[in-house]
């Protein structure tokens, strides 16, 4: 969330080249972050945003190898037609394709669909019904009738089913008390949005146990990182400085708090400025700054932490990204954190 000309444009070549090099560099996956209008501000971050399921079938004929995620909002989408779309993508992709679900949050975007935001349990009731649909519509050949809470669909029938089986991989990132329930029952992978590294592991522990015992389900869980590498960590830190202090959108991560927690502020009061700043140089995620050397370390913290694995942002994706496949990426498999 910075004024810097080097950010995402969102243009179609953009996201070409980001997949290609994400895919030399061995990582598994692009997940897009998924938004109808922007938070306002100087720079109205992620105001400009590919609908992302056109999206990842265009990435899928583009790419040969890296799995691509679309990230969708469950009010936005009906499940008959999800369902479809998801099967679709999976054939264009050759089995590469996943579905990031997002219950809902952002009360001003899910207002645009003339859809009234639903009680922060309740979304998680309704995308509970609406994966429980999509999944029958995976794998039972034939027509057949569903009732469910809130979806009822007589005579469903969808074909072709989607090549990977059972279904594709599902993701979440559910950190509440119900978003972890969610996710230990029906995701592949949950995100956890943590401070720190150790209060990550924490959160990870408990998922993974509440789908093992309740769901006889393994789960992975991934961290989150944004990465800062340079020669030296003075460097790293004053390019901190500048992205995030001397360019940062302060109004928009204002809007973006506000939304999240009613009077940000008053709310958080000494803890505002820090979580805004985080916010800023990395949508919340854990920061990895410094040289080569301290960024490894910090991948090997998640590692010990009991972290399956971590995404990865950068302010200039397309740098970021051969410097990881250059430098992080041998670094990583010395120190046994990649094959």
């Amino acid at each position: 969330m910075t004024d810097r000309p080097d950010t995402l444009k969102v243009d179609w070549q953009e996201s070409v080249t980001v997949a290609r090099l994400a895919e030399a560099a061995g990582i598994e996956a692009i997940i897009p972050v998924a938004r109808w209008k922007g938070m306002g501000g100087k720079v109205n971050f992620n105001h400009r945003n590919f609908e992302t399921f056109t999206w990842a079938a265009g990435l899928a004929a583009k790419t040969e190898e890296i799995s691509i995620f679309a990230t969708f909002h469950v009010p936005t989408v009906h499940p008959i037609r999800a369902a479809k779309e998801v099967a679709t993508i999976d054939h264009i992709a050759g089995g590469r394709f996943g579905l990031n679900i997002v219950a809902g949050w952002n009360e001003r975007e899910i207002a645009m669909f003339g859809v009234p935001q639903k009680e922060h349990d309740i979304r998680y009731d309704v995308a509970d019904d609406w994966i429980s649909l999509c999944k029958e519509l995976w794998t039972v050949d034939g027509e057949f009738d569903y009732d469910g809470p809130h979806f009822q669909s007589p005579a469903c029938y969808s074909e072709p089913k989607p090549l990977q089986r059972p279904w594709p991989a599902l993701m979440s990132a559910g950190n509440s008390a119900r978003g972890q329930e969610f996710a230990a029952a029906h995701a592949d992978f949950n995100f956890v949005v943590a401070k720190d590294v150790a209060s990550a592991s924490e959160v990870a522990a408990n998922g993974r146990r509440l789908a093992k015992e309740k769901y006889q389900r393994d789960m992975q869980v991934f961290g989150q990182a944004y990465i800062v590498c340079r020669e030296t960590e003075k460097e790293a830190r004053e390019f901190v400085q500048e992205y995030v202090y001397d360019r940062g959108d302060w109004e928009g991560v204002r809007n973006l708090l506000d939304v999240l927690i009613p009077n940000s502020q008053s709310a958080l009061g000494d803890g505002w400025e820090s979580m805004a700043a985080n916010l800023i140089a990395g949508y919340g995620a854990i920061p990895l700054v410094g040289t080569a050397e301290q960024i490894i370390d910090g991948m090997l913290a998640f590692s010990n932490a009991g972290l399956d694995g971590i995404t990865l942002s950068w302010v200039n994706y397309e740098e970021g990204l051969n410097q990881f496949n250059e430098t992080l990426l041998p670094m990583m498999k010395q120190a046994g954190l990649r094959a």
